[in-house]
Protein backbone atom coordinates (compact mmCIF):
# COMPACT_ATOMS: atom_id res chain seq x y z
CA UNK A 1 0.00 0.00 0.00
CA UNK A 2 1.30 3.52 -1.26
CA UNK A 3 0.50 5.77 1.96
CA UNK A 4 -0.09 9.47 0.39
CA UNK A 5 0.08 12.93 0.92
CA UNK A 6 -1.82 15.17 -0.41
CA UNK A 7 -0.09 18.93 0.75
CA UNK A 8 -3.03 21.17 -0.02
CA UNK A 9 -2.20 22.75 3.75
CA UNK A 10 1.45 23.61 2.70
CA UNK A 11 0.83 25.16 -0.63
CA UNK A 12 1.72 28.51 0.55
CA UNK A 13 5.28 27.21 -0.06
CA UNK A 14 6.82 26.73 -3.25
CA UNK A 15 6.46 22.97 -4.77
CA UNK A 16 10.04 22.21 -4.40
CA UNK A 17 10.04 23.29 -1.16
CA UNK A 18 6.35 21.25 -0.10
CA UNK A 19 8.29 18.33 -1.82
CA UNK A 20 11.04 18.78 0.73
CA UNK A 21 8.61 19.65 3.50
CA UNK A 22 6.94 15.77 2.84
CA UNK A 23 10.00 13.51 3.21
CA UNK A 24 10.49 15.77 6.20
CA UNK A 25 7.16 14.86 7.37
CA UNK A 26 8.17 11.24 6.94
CA UNK A 27 6.15 10.73 4.12
CA UNK A 28 7.63 8.58 0.97
CA UNK A 29 4.64 9.51 -1.52
CA UNK A 30 3.12 13.08 -2.66
CA UNK A 31 -0.48 13.45 -4.09
CA UNK A 32 0.35 16.77 -6.11
CA UNK A 33 -3.03 18.90 -5.25
CA UNK A 34 -4.16 21.19 -7.61
CA UNK A 35 -2.36 24.26 -7.60
CA UNK A 36 -3.16 27.99 -9.10
CA UNK A 37 1.10 28.12 -10.47
CA UNK A 38 0.37 24.29 -11.80
CA UNK A 39 -2.44 22.32 -12.38
CA UNK A 40 -5.50 24.83 -11.32
CA UNK A 41 -9.02 23.53 -11.17
CA UNK A 42 -10.87 24.04 -14.09
CA UNK A 43 -8.03 26.14 -15.88
CA UNK A 44 -5.22 24.92 -18.08
CA UNK A 45 -2.24 23.55 -16.77
CA UNK A 46 0.57 26.82 -15.86
CA UNK A 47 3.88 24.97 -15.53
CA UNK A 48 6.20 26.08 -17.93
CA UNK A 49 9.92 23.92 -18.49
CA UNK A 50 11.74 25.18 -15.70
CA UNK A 51 9.23 24.78 -13.01
CA UNK A 52 8.67 21.33 -14.18
CA UNK A 53 12.25 20.67 -13.90
CA UNK A 54 12.75 22.34 -10.22
CA UNK A 55 9.65 19.89 -9.03
CA UNK A 56 11.20 16.97 -10.89
CA UNK A 57 14.58 17.68 -9.35
CA UNK A 58 12.67 17.98 -5.86
CA UNK A 59 11.32 14.53 -6.13
CA UNK A 60 14.67 13.20 -7.50
CA UNK A 61 16.67 14.74 -4.61
CA UNK A 62 14.74 13.77 -1.54
CA UNK A 63 13.53 10.40 -2.93
CA UNK A 64 9.63 11.77 -2.58
CA UNK A 65 7.31 9.27 -4.97
CA UNK A 66 5.12 11.20 -7.37
CA UNK A 67 2.17 8.57 -7.20
CA UNK A 68 -0.35 10.70 -8.40
CA UNK A 69 -1.89 13.68 -9.21
CA UNK A 70 -5.76 15.57 -8.71
CA UNK A 71 -6.46 17.11 -11.77
CA UNK A 72 -9.91 18.61 -12.25
CA UNK A 73 -11.74 20.03 -15.72
CA UNK A 74 -15.14 20.27 -16.80
CA UNK A 75 -15.07 17.45 -19.03
CA UNK A 76 -18.28 16.45 -18.50
CA UNK A 77 -19.85 19.79 -19.43
CA UNK A 78 -23.40 19.73 -21.27
CA UNK A 79 -21.73 22.88 -23.08
CA UNK A 80 -19.58 21.92 -25.61
CA UNK A 81 -17.36 24.87 -25.78
CA UNK A 82 -16.32 24.38 -22.13
CA UNK A 83 -16.17 20.29 -22.66
CA UNK A 84 -13.89 20.71 -25.51
CA UNK A 85 -11.64 22.83 -23.45
CA UNK A 86 -11.68 20.60 -20.84
CA UNK A 87 -10.44 18.06 -23.52
CA UNK A 88 -7.18 20.31 -24.73
CA UNK A 89 -6.34 20.93 -20.65
CA UNK A 90 -6.10 16.95 -20.62
CA UNK A 91 -3.93 16.77 -23.45
CA UNK A 92 -1.62 19.57 -22.19
CA UNK A 93 -1.31 17.84 -18.46
CA UNK A 94 -0.50 14.33 -19.52
CA UNK A 95 2.85 14.75 -20.97
CA UNK A 96 3.35 16.81 -18.14
CA UNK A 97 2.57 14.04 -15.61
CA UNK A 98 4.48 11.65 -17.53
CA UNK A 99 7.89 13.97 -17.95
CA UNK A 100 7.86 14.28 -13.56
CA UNK A 101 7.09 10.38 -13.71
CA UNK A 102 3.46 10.62 -12.36
CA UNK A 103 2.37 7.18 -11.69
CA UNK A 104 -1.62 7.70 -11.44
CA UNK A 105 -3.53 10.34 -12.21
CA UNK A 106 -7.19 11.13 -10.34
CA UNK A 107 -9.83 13.24 -10.90
CA UNK A 108 -13.68 13.38 -10.00
CA UNK A 109 -16.80 12.65 -12.17
CA UNK A 110 -17.44 16.60 -12.62
CA UNK A 111 -20.21 18.61 -14.00
CA UNK A 112 -23.15 19.79 -11.65
CA UNK A 113 -25.57 20.38 -10.38
CA UNK A 114 -26.11 16.86 -8.72
CA UNK A 115 -29.23 15.27 -9.66
CA UNK A 116 -30.68 16.82 -6.32
CA UNK A 117 -29.37 20.51 -6.98
CA UNK A 118 -31.58 22.71 -8.48
CA UNK A 119 -30.27 23.33 -11.90
CA UNK A 120 -28.54 26.69 -11.29
CA UNK A 121 -26.58 26.16 -14.83
CA UNK A 122 -29.18 26.19 -16.84
CA UNK A 123 -31.97 23.93 -17.50
CA UNK A 124 -29.52 21.99 -20.21
CA UNK A 125 -27.58 21.05 -17.13
CA UNK A 126 -29.38 17.81 -15.89
CA UNK A 127 -27.61 14.64 -14.71
CA UNK A 128 -28.29 12.72 -18.30
CA UNK A 129 -26.79 15.39 -20.59
CA UNK A 130 -23.46 15.57 -18.39
CA UNK A 131 -23.51 11.96 -18.52
CA UNK A 132 -23.94 11.83 -22.24
CA UNK A 133 -20.96 14.57 -21.96
CA UNK A 134 -18.91 12.77 -20.49
CA UNK A 135 -18.86 9.10 -22.37
CA UNK A 136 -17.86 11.40 -25.08
CA UNK A 137 -14.73 12.82 -23.66
CA UNK A 138 -14.19 9.09 -22.43
CA UNK A 139 -13.93 7.91 -26.23
CA UNK A 140 -11.52 10.29 -26.19
CA UNK A 141 -9.41 9.86 -23.85
CA UNK A 142 -9.52 6.41 -23.07
CA UNK A 143 -7.07 5.84 -25.70
CA UNK A 144 -4.82 8.44 -24.39
CA UNK A 145 -4.84 6.91 -21.21
CA UNK A 146 -4.36 3.25 -22.01
CA UNK A 147 -1.45 4.63 -25.02
CA UNK A 148 0.24 6.42 -22.49
CA UNK A 149 -0.19 3.10 -19.75
CA UNK A 150 -1.56 6.00 -17.02
CA UNK A 151 -3.98 4.79 -14.41
CA UNK A 152 -6.59 7.45 -14.15
CA UNK A 153 -8.82 6.82 -10.95
CA UNK A 154 -12.07 8.25 -10.67
CA UNK A 155 -14.32 9.76 -7.51
CA UNK A 156 -17.95 10.48 -6.84
CA UNK A 157 -17.75 14.06 -5.42
CA UNK A 158 -20.62 16.19 -3.48
CA UNK A 159 -22.19 18.10 -6.41
CA UNK A 160 -21.29 16.32 -9.48
CA UNK A 161 -23.54 14.14 -11.47
CA UNK A 162 -22.66 11.24 -9.86
CA UNK A 163 -22.41 11.79 -5.81
CA UNK A 164 -23.13 7.81 -4.88
CA UNK A 165 -20.83 5.05 -4.68
CA UNK A 166 -22.64 2.51 -6.13
CA UNK A 167 -23.54 4.36 -9.58
CA UNK A 168 -19.78 5.47 -9.18
CA UNK A 169 -18.95 2.07 -9.34
CA UNK A 170 -21.34 0.60 -11.67
CA UNK A 171 -20.30 3.20 -14.66
CA UNK A 172 -16.65 2.58 -13.83
CA UNK A 173 -17.26 -1.34 -14.35
CA UNK A 174 -18.60 -0.57 -17.57
CA UNK A 175 -15.73 1.39 -19.40
CA UNK A 176 -14.10 -1.75 -18.77
CA UNK A 177 -10.14 -0.80 -19.19
CA UNK A 178 -7.88 -2.07 -16.59
CA UNK A 179 -6.58 1.99 -16.84
CA UNK A 180 -9.72 3.27 -15.26
CA UNK A 181 -10.15 2.84 -11.76
CA UNK A 182 -12.57 4.15 -8.50
CA UNK A 183 -11.48 5.99 -5.88
CA UNK A 184 -13.35 5.86 -2.57
CA UNK A 185 -13.17 9.64 -0.64
CA UNK A 186 -14.00 8.87 3.23
CA UNK A 187 -14.90 12.88 4.18
CA UNK A 188 -16.94 12.48 1.54
CA UNK A 189 -18.79 9.18 3.13
CA UNK A 190 -22.07 10.93 3.90
CA UNK A 191 -23.16 11.80 -0.04
CA UNK A 192 -21.84 8.76 -1.31
CA UNK A 193 -24.26 5.84 1.06
CA UNK A 194 -25.35 4.52 4.20
CA UNK A 195 -23.01 1.94 4.96
CA UNK A 196 -19.43 2.55 4.84
CA UNK A 197 -18.24 -1.23 4.82
CA UNK A 198 -20.80 -2.42 2.06
CA UNK A 199 -19.94 0.88 -0.24
CA UNK A 200 -16.41 -0.68 0.14
CA UNK A 201 -16.73 -3.94 -0.22
CA UNK A 202 -19.10 -3.18 -3.55
CA UNK A 203 -16.22 -1.27 -4.83
CA UNK A 204 -13.79 -3.58 -4.37
CA UNK A 205 -13.52 -4.73 -8.00
CA UNK A 206 -12.32 -1.74 -8.80
CA UNK A 207 -10.88 0.42 -6.08
CA UNK A 208 -7.84 1.56 -6.32
CA UNK A 209 -7.28 4.53 -4.38
CA UNK A 210 -8.79 6.06 -1.52
CA UNK A 211 -8.86 9.50 0.47
CA UNK A 212 -8.54 9.35 3.92
CA UNK A 213 -9.98 12.45 6.01
CA UNK A 214 -12.71 12.52 8.88
CA UNK A 215 -16.54 14.71 8.46
CA UNK A 216 -19.29 15.07 10.16
CA UNK A 217 -22.30 13.47 9.09
CA UNK A 218 -24.35 16.46 7.46
CA UNK A 219 -27.89 14.32 7.59
CA UNK A 220 -28.39 14.32 11.10
CA UNK A 221 -31.03 17.14 11.51
CA UNK A 222 -30.16 20.49 12.08
CA UNK A 223 -26.22 20.47 12.16
CA UNK A 224 -26.08 23.08 9.95
CA UNK A 225 -28.22 26.02 9.27
CA UNK A 226 -27.86 27.24 5.54
CA UNK A 227 -29.43 30.61 4.16
CA UNK A 228 -31.80 30.80 2.33
CA UNK A 229 -33.29 26.96 3.33
CA UNK A 230 -33.36 24.83 0.77
CA UNK A 231 -29.77 25.87 -1.04
CA UNK A 232 -28.65 23.42 -2.86
CA UNK A 233 -25.01 23.89 -1.05
CA UNK A 234 -22.89 20.30 -0.50
CA UNK A 235 -21.03 20.94 2.73
CA UNK A 236 -18.61 18.39 4.41
CA UNK A 237 -14.82 18.41 5.76
CA UNK A 238 -11.48 17.36 5.84
CA UNK A 239 -10.52 17.04 9.08
CA UNK A 240 -7.85 14.85 10.86
CA UNK A 241 -9.29 11.59 11.80
CA UNK A 242 -11.20 10.78 14.70
CA UNK A 243 -12.31 14.73 14.20
CA UNK A 244 -15.64 13.80 12.71
CA UNK A 245 -17.98 10.95 12.23
CA UNK A 246 -16.36 8.56 9.80
CA UNK A 247 -16.08 4.89 10.85
CA UNK A 248 -12.78 3.97 10.92
CA UNK A 249 -12.89 1.11 12.08
CA UNK A 250 -15.45 -0.25 9.85
CA UNK A 251 -12.90 1.51 6.96
CA UNK A 252 -9.45 -0.35 7.68
CA UNK A 253 -11.18 -3.35 8.62
CA UNK A 254 -12.72 -3.83 5.34
CA UNK A 255 -10.05 -2.56 3.26
CA UNK A 256 -7.98 -5.34 4.95
CA UNK A 257 -11.54 -7.83 4.47
CA UNK A 258 -11.03 -6.91 0.73
CA UNK A 259 -7.01 -7.32 0.38
CA UNK A 260 -7.17 -3.52 -0.78
CA UNK A 261 -3.30 -2.53 -2.02
CA UNK A 262 -3.53 0.71 -3.67
CA UNK A 263 -3.07 4.31 -2.96
CA UNK A 264 -3.96 5.22 0.32
CA UNK A 265 -4.02 9.60 0.71
CA UNK A 266 -3.98 11.76 3.81
CA UNK A 267 -6.54 14.50 2.78
CA UNK A 268 -7.16 16.94 5.28
CA UNK A 269 -7.39 20.28 4.54
CA UNK A 270 -8.44 22.64 6.85
CA UNK A 271 -5.28 23.61 8.93
CA UNK A 272 -2.45 26.39 8.21
CA UNK A 273 0.85 27.15 9.81
CA UNK A 274 1.82 24.79 12.84
CA UNK A 275 -1.40 22.73 12.82
CA UNK A 276 -1.00 21.87 9.68
CA UNK A 277 2.71 20.29 9.90
CA UNK A 278 1.13 18.77 13.43
CA UNK A 279 -1.92 17.26 11.47
CA UNK A 280 0.60 15.79 8.26
CA UNK A 281 2.56 13.96 11.25
CA UNK A 282 -0.50 12.79 13.16
CA UNK A 283 -2.33 11.47 10.07
CA UNK A 284 0.80 9.27 9.10
CA UNK A 285 0.82 7.68 12.87
CA UNK A 286 -2.50 7.58 12.98
CA UNK A 287 -3.38 5.97 9.61
CA UNK A 288 -0.12 3.21 10.41
CA UNK A 289 -1.76 2.58 13.28
CA UNK A 290 -4.85 1.27 12.10
CA UNK A 291 -3.11 -0.72 9.34
CA UNK A 292 -1.34 -2.25 12.20
CA UNK A 293 -4.39 -2.83 13.66
CA UNK A 294 -6.40 -4.85 10.49
CA UNK A 295 -3.38 -6.28 9.27
CA UNK A 296 -3.50 -9.74 8.35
Amino acid sequence: MKLTLDPLMHCDRSLPDVTRLVAELGWKNLELCSRDDFFPEYWPPRPDKKRVSEFKTALDETGVSLVTALLTYRWSSPNEEERLAAIRYWKRAIPILLELECQTVNTIFDRGPSPQSTGYLGPEATAEASEVAFWKSMEELLPIFEMNKLPLHIEAHPDDFVEQNNLAVDMIRSINSPWIRYLYCAPHTFYLGDDIGEMLRYAAPVLAHVHVADSFNHKRGWRYILNPPGTPARIHQHLDIGMGEVDWDTFFKTLAEIGFDGILTSQVFCWDGDRALESSRFMLKKIQEYLDKYSK
